[in-house]
């Protein structure tokens, strides 16, 4: 939708607000195609923002407090962003913790009323990352903040941490604010540092498709946080296995433990936490190999080791909720699919694969027909989407276009 079309909805929703004092801001989603669910081990991983988002449009209220309005989510929420109530448990409580970690560090003078709306049927493209970012801009703006990079990036990971109750990494909105069209982000979550590597000249033509299961994706209450603390424990177990100083149980990571004091110990961890550990330091390889692949622009060798990601998130980190592991398995049989995997966490959402764009058609056609056989009951919610990779949010002021 666009922001004509958008601004006569915000008109709709808020009418006395004059159309001069209406501002945009947005914050595109992002995929990874290789380092799933290891950023928040400090790993290695990689990231592309793609051309599909979240638009907030906006304008002060001259007040403390702020409105919302979504139209991916039912009902018109509200509160103050200098006194932040609790987490309410729905869609809003983004917007919450984002004003009341801002209000935490800088002077909110300003609350705003805003639309908020999502281009993509949400779930596994970090969408709660994308509307913390046009929310936080926005916000920002209405107040004359400006936030650095690394500031926001770090606002993203204390509002899913702190106020959400998520125990994310850097990796969403870190590419959803570094990308660059046509360059792999690649990004060491250790030492914070990233590297933007641009596209090969003899690299094949290519699109990411996006492809939802129709089943509604959460991760609060899911089995994300389990997974973050079984890599947790696998790694306070091995630094006590190999006798190395291991610290707070709660600051340990397994990026804290080298690879060879793992394979001399894995075989006395439980074996959920060896599994897990198991995905990590594969993960950590084909993260190497996969910016090799790239560098070298082969996106065969790029597509399979992004599959052999994804093989790897079933098989030894157990994430896949039924639709997405079927979603997989017919990737893997499809022509004009270089690779791809689960998107997000990976326990419902969505599948990402780099494909040919000259089998956008077909690869449609038999997608939907052999995953519909399977789960019709999803026929009305089902969607392939393609898009392009794109550049990172925009920090600087966007104004609507009349």
């Amino acid at each position: 939708m666009k922001n004509e079309k958008l601004l006569e909805i915000f008109k709709r929703y808020y009418p006395n607000v004059k159309e001069e004092n209406i501002s945009s801001s947005f914050c595109p989603y992002r995929v990874c195609p290789v380092g799933a669910h290891i950023d928040h081990q400090k790993g290695n991983v990689t990231g592309f923002a793609i051309d599909k988002g979240i638009t907030c449009l906006y304008a002060k209220t001259s007040s403390h407090l702020f409105e919302a309005a979504s139209l991916n989510f039912p009902g018109k929420k509200g509160g103050s962003v200098v006194n932040i109530s609790a987490p309410q448990n729905d869609w809003a409580d983004y917007l919450r913790g984002t004003a009341k970690l801002l209000n935490e560090k800088y002077d909110i003078e300003e609350g705003i009323y805003c639309l908020l709306d999502g281009e993509l049927p949400i779930g596994g493209i970090s969408s709660s990352a994308a509307v913390i970012i046009a929310f936080a801009t926005s916000l920002c703006k209405a107040n004359e903040i400006e936030l650095s990079d690394e500031e926001m990036i770090h606002l993203v990971q204390e509002v899913e941490n702190k106020y959400i109750g998520v125990n994310s990494g850097l990796l969403d909105q870190s590419c959803e604010t570094l990308s660059k069209k046509d360059h792999l982000l690649y990004l060491d979550i250790n030492n914070n540092t990233h590297k933007l590597i641009k596209k090969s000249e003899k690299m094949s033509p290519y699109e990411i498709a996006i492809i939802f299961s129709g089943v509604k994706r959460t991760l609060v209450g899911s089995q994300y946080n389990t997974r973050v603390d079984e890599l947790k424990s696998a790694s306070y177990c091995l630094k006590a296995f190999s006798r190395m100083e291991y610290g707070k149980y709660q600051d340990s990571v397994l990026r804290d433990v080298p690879k060879d004091i793992y394979l001399e110990y894995k075989h006395q961890l439980p074996e959920n936490f060896r599994r897990r550990a198991e995905h990590y330091y594969s993960e950590m390889d084909r993260v190497e190999r996969g910016v090799k692949a790239w560098q070298q622009g082969n996106l065969v060798e790029f597509g399979k080791i992004s599959t052999e990601s994804g093989n790897s998130s079933i098989e030894n980190y157990e994430a896949g909720s039924k639709e997405l592991i079927e979603i997989h398995n017919i990737m893997k049989q499809t022509d004009g699919i270089y690779g791809g995997r689960f998107s997000g966490a990976g326990f419902k959402g969505c599948c990402l694969a780099l494909i040919d764009p000259s089998y956008e058609e077909s690869i449609k056609e038999e997608i939907t027909r052999k995953y519909l056989e399977v789960f019709p009951e999803y026929k009305s919610s089902f969607g392939i989407y393609y898009c392009n990779t794109s550049d990172g949010v925009n920090l600087g002021k966007v104004k609507v276009k009349k």
